[in-house]
């Protein structure tokens, strides 16, 4: 590591330390502290993992969380000064929980901006929200930003209204699974496996040679099952036949004017529009609007960046990492296959 490396990670830690007193005299002074300590200490964590913050509306009886999921459903970890994950799988599901045990949350507003991830991860987040819906009795409403596809659109499924905007970029209904076979490539530069396994199909999809029609055969069984798993969960959640669902559950993208035609989203509009119809429909005007952020949130955003920014891979960088690590993981994806 060079000296401008060295001085700029001294300064941000400097910083850190200085943002970190000084976030703790402002959080003292806000009128939601104690509230947002008691209710990010309530998950049962050893660790405040995140706190609450106002956005607007007065009445703490009556609430509204907006959640976000921003990114490839993904779980790779969480974030830290030293690393940055666009998406934390863990922390999300924890909000979920917090809404579980909160009985000022009278309604939630889910916002959506994903092309899907994995499989197990979508998932965990659809069961969430199906007990929310069942144990809380409460609302929840959708908002697609520029993209809600494949396990965005899961996730999506069984809220009691889907916004989408125009642009918006949804469906692509599906499952994908996909490896690399570098066969052909080793034999061009000189390079020959040895492999030793306990069985014929051991190394199946492990990139080091062509998989077997008997194979394939048992990859697409999975595939099958996953994907009447996804149409069942749109055919639930939207109320819909199954051939009403596969008419467009086929992997294709739709833009928000089509999903709308074909009943996957109920409205054309932005999260302000999702908003205000969630208060209108439920008599929620004064209800308080909040939102999760996590301490890191809180204070990297104080230091204007986190000091991964001076040590680590960009933004940009790291999504490219987490897509082919997904794509090359043997492992299936709702996942649109643009991204």
């Amino acid at each position: 590591m060079n000296s401008k490396r060295w001085i700029a990670l001294i300064t941000a830690a400097v910083l850190m330390l200085f943002s970190v007193g000084l976030n703790t005299i402002f959080a003292i002074f806000k009128n939601d502290f104690f509230e947002s300590f008691d209710s990010a200490m309530s998950m049962g964590t050893e660790e405040m993992t995140f706190f609450e913050t106002s956005i607007e509306g007065d009445d703490w009886d009556n609430r509204i969380a907006l959640l976000n999921v921003d990114g490839t459903i993904l779980d790779v970890g969480s974030s830290t000064y030293w690393e940055e994950v666009a998406y934390d799988h863990q922390l999300f599901l924890s909000q979920l929980d917090a809404i579980l045990n909160d009985d000022t949350v009278k309604a939630v507003v889910l916002s959506v901006n994903s092309p899907g991830g994995g499989v197990l991860e979508s998932a965990e987040i659809h069961e969430k929200i199906v007990q929310i819906k069942e144990e809380r009795g409460i609302p929840i409403y959708v908002s697609m930003g520029s993209m809600a596809a494949s396990g965005g659109y899961y996730i999506a499924a069984p809220a009691d209204k889907i916004f989408a905007q125009k642009e918006t970029i949804t469906g692509s209904i599906g499952v994908i699974m996909q490896s690399y076979n570098f066969e052909k490539l080793a034999e061009k530069v000189g390079i020959e496996f040895e492999t030793i396994k306990s069985g014929a199909h051991k190394d199946m999809l492990g990139g080091t040679r062509a998989t077997s029609e008997e194979e394939l055969a048992m990859v697409q069984e999975m595939i099958n099952e996953m994907y009447e798993d996804f149409v069942d969960i749109v055919e639930t959640g939207r109320n819909m036949s199954e051939a009403d669902v596969k008419k467009v559950a086929d992997g294709r993208i739709l833009g928000g004017t089509q999903a709308l035609k074909a009943g996957l989203v109920d409205e054309i509009g932005k999260l302000d529009d999702t908003i205000a119809a969630i208060r209108a429909d439920y008599d929620l005007e004064g209800a308080q609007l909040f939102e999760y952020s996590s301490m890191n949130d809180s204070w990297g955003s104080l230091l204007g960046m986190k000091i991964s920014s001076f040590v680590g891979p960009s933004a940009e960088e790291r999504y490219v990492m987490d897509l082919l690590s997904a794509y090359n993981s043997q492992r299936m994806m709702y996942l649109y296959g643009g991204q």
